[in-house]
């Protein structure tokens, strides 16, 4: 909650609100205010790797969940110990699901690499899934942004296989915050 209401003692708040003397730049990248939307979301040094490492361990457990939904004999039985692996399909054959993995198309997308491709031959449906881990104040933005980023590649694909394809874009803002969409 803290975190939420921007309320925890980073430098900034120390300097605007408590009044202190002290320098409100980030510590680690000592380019802008150290506020808590900096250090969850925007920090250059954090970018390189820690974020990265957020994002992956959110969509091992979206990955996990969706193996256990549809079958999937699992090595592990807790979601923070499951490594995806890159191809994942269920006892009957028809559920794939696809990490990390381009999907090869006619045309030239330039994107065309979501985190998660669930494919139900069964059905004839792809779904491919996109995570983000965003700042609070974009988690809608974001999800837009996933919608768009993947449009191309959605279309490429119902276009080559006669089958329905659709995105479906995971966000999370950084202190647990998620869009309205989402209760549907």
């Amino acid at each position: 909650m803290a975190a939420q209401d921007q309320a925890l003692n980073m430098k900034y708040y120390t300097t605007k609100i408590l009044y202190t003397e002290t320098d409100s730049k980030c510590r680690l990248c000592q380019q802008l205010d150290e506020t808590i939307d900096h250090i969850t979301s925007a920090c250059a040094i954090l970018a390189k790797e820690q974020y990265v490492k957020q994002h992956d361990k959110v969509s091992a457990q979206i990955h996990f969940n969706i193996c256990k939904e549809i079958g999937v004999q699992l090595d592990k039985k807790h979601w923070y110990k499951h490594v995806p692996k890159s191809v994942v399909t269920n006892q009957g054959g028809k559920v794939t699901i696809l990490w990390n993995q381009q999907v090869q198309t006619d045309r030239t997308i330039p994107i065309n690499k979501p985190d998660i491709i669930i494919r139900d031959n069964g059905k004839g449906t792809y779904m491919l899934i996109g995570v983000a881990i965003s700042g609070d104040r974009n988690v809608i933005k974001k999800e837009a942004e996933k919608i768009l980023k993947y449009k191309d590649l959605t279309i490429e694909i119902q276009r080559m296989w006669n089958v329905t394809a659709w995105v479906i874009p995971v966000i999370i803002g950084v202190t647990g915050i998620i869009p309205k969409s989402y209760r549907k």
